[in-house]
């Protein structure tokens, strides 16, 4: 920050994943002050960050000024949104700090400590084309290499075979799968699978039942009305909207079963306009507000259903919604690489435990990468483990892959979801990325070592770990991976040297499937245990 005024806002009516109200700052002469900032809220926020003559610098957090006229009568209140702010010695103390906070007192308590199932979502296996018998061979699958819940992902409900039509149309099926959503529930769940269904609930279809019956409950104003991604948005601060969503939600819930609910968010606004209110310069806050509503009343009435929240990935990742929905899908871009930076990012303010990070399809849907399965795993292993790729056109190897990874994850879940986080390399800052994930006890860890390209004639690394109690004696034990050409060491070694003098973990590149893969990325996981 130099002299002057630096601002951080979003405009959307989403809390944006470009510009995330958590946000931090750092001495840079001097190392031990750092602080965190964060906002306990979902729509347009705004940072000021001012730098005085006399070298103070103010920070200001909370609503946007933008667009914003709200008028408060007499007898009446307004509650703006609560900030988080935390101090510490240096970054890593303001994610500790950070992810503490939000799993103690943000996130649901019933789900605060509760393992997150190990999910296959359907949509890059199947997209819009999909039957009954797909579905069923995709759970059989699933259920085969050791997955928990299967998801079924848009193009269930009204006649929504692409994305041009049906949004809204909550309450009337699709006839492509025969028998019914509820049948099919049931069949999954006999294989020992949780059921989940994908859920748009904020937008609506110009070709819709809905948009058809109540065109009123659109977002729209006196212009021509802005379609994007071919859907329009309903106005929230309109109680008959409120009212359609939870029952529409809800009667999905009963109908099917439903133990997940993903709540997707695919746009962000335009048309701003609510005919139910007679300032429009109190409608982003009081969309806000109304979502909150929706919310709260469908997580008291199915106080076990887990809800993910998804923008698209993270266009509201914030503490807002992670206070009615314990985890938030934090990108649609599942590449590997990419989720590297996007991970860590996420990160540095928010807990792996409300993460979802997922192994999918090769060449990636979204950069045309190709990435090992074994790397795609270590990446998605940071966060909420789940899996979006056609198990059918998996070889019997991956097959087997698959099952040996999700074995692991599981055996290791309660660390690898709640324990500790500390970041050791920045992908933003080298050719490095690594993390490690200590128990609270110290007693176990998790350590993950990437290397973002293959650089000719670069010998090893040097990592320092962090967390771990320096008095002891651990073991490290590196995960097997199947395309091992050359096995990992295994060595004990006290916490003191772990951390301090860093150690060499021996080369990440002896991938024997390392030349059918475009993304030139090597990494493994190493398993710290307390021996002494």
């Amino acid at each position: 920050l130099a002299c002057g005024i630096t601002v951080n806002d979003s405009r959307g009516g989403g809390s944006s994943n470009v510009h995330n109200p958590f946000v931090m700052l750092k001495r840079i002469n001097r190392a031990a002050e750092s602080y965190g900032f964060n906002l306990l809220y979902s729509g347009n926020h705004k940072e000021i960050f001012e730098v005085r003559a006399n070298g103070d610098t103010r920070v200001l957090t909370g609503l946007n000024d933008y667009l914003l006229d709200y008028t408060v009568e007499g007898g009446e209140a307004f509650y703006s949104p609560e900030a988080v702010m935390v101090y510490a010695k240096d970054v890593c103390g303001i994610t500790e700090q950070m992810h503490k906070f939000v799993r103690g007192h943000i996130v649901p308590p019933e789900f605060a400590e509760q393992e997150r199932p190990i999910l296959l979502n359907n949509w890059e296996a199947t997209y819009f084309d999909f039957n009954k018998q797909k579905l069923l061979k995709l759970a059989d699958s699933a259920a085969g290499i050791g997955a928990e819940l299967f998801v079924l992902d848009d193009g269930w409900f009204g006649n929504r075979n692409d994305d041009k039509t049906s949004l809204g149309d909550w309450l009337i099926e699709n006839p492509k799968i025969d028998g019914g959503l509820g049948a099919l529930s049931k069949s999954i769940k006999k294989k020992g699978l949780k059921f989940g269904i994908w859920v748009e609930p904020e937008m609506v279809s110009v070709k819709s039942e809905l948009f058809k019956a109540h065109p009123e409950f659109a977002m729209k104003n006196h212009r021509p009305v802005l379609e994007r991604r071919n859907q329009l948005m309903l106005d929230l601060t309109n109680a008959a909207v409120q009212g359609y969503i939870i029952n529409a939600v809800s009667h999905v819930i009963e109908k099917y079963g439903a133990d997940y609910i993903k709540w997707d968010y695919n746009r962000n606004m335009s048309d701003m306009f609510g005919s139910t209110i007679s300032n429009q310069g109190e409608f982003f806050h009081r969309y806000i507000l109304g979502l909150y509503k929706v919310l709260g009343a469908l997580t008291a009435k199915y106080p076990k259903v887990l809800f993910e929240a998804c923008a698209g990935g993270g266009n509201r990742f914030d503490l807002g919604m992670l206070c009615y929905m314990p985890q938030i899908w934090t990108s649609d871009n599942t590449d590997a690489s990419d989720r590297l930076y996007i991970q860590e990012g996420t990160l540095y303010g928010y807990p792996q435990s409300a993460m979802g990070a997922h192994i999918s399809i090769c060449p990636n849907h979204q950069t045309d990468n190709s990435t090992s399965l074994e790397n795609r795993f270590n990446a998605a292993a940071a966060g909420l483990l789940g899996l979006e790729l056609d198990l059918e056109k998996c070889s019997a190897v991956e097959i087997e892959t698959l099952k040996k990874q999700i074995a692991f994850y599981k055996k290791h879940r309660k660390l690898l979801q709640f324990g500790q986080y500390y970041l050791l390399d920045s992908a933003f800052e080298g050719n490095f990325a690594s993390w490690i994930i200590v128990a609270p006890d110290k007693s176990e860890a998790m350590a993950t070592i990437v290397t973002k390209r293959k650089i000719t004639n670069r010998g090893g690394n040097k990592f320092f770990l962090k967390g771990l109690d320096e008095k002891a004696v651990y073991s490290v034990t590196a995960r097997e991976q199947a395309n091992e050409a050359v096995p990992s060491r295994n060595f004990t070694a006290s916490g003191a040297a772990l951390c301090s003098l860093g150690v060499d973990f021996g080369d990440l590149f002896a991938d024997s499937d390392r030349s059918v893969n475009s993304n030139s990325m090597g990494s493994r996981m190493f398993y710290l245990k307390k021996i002494k």
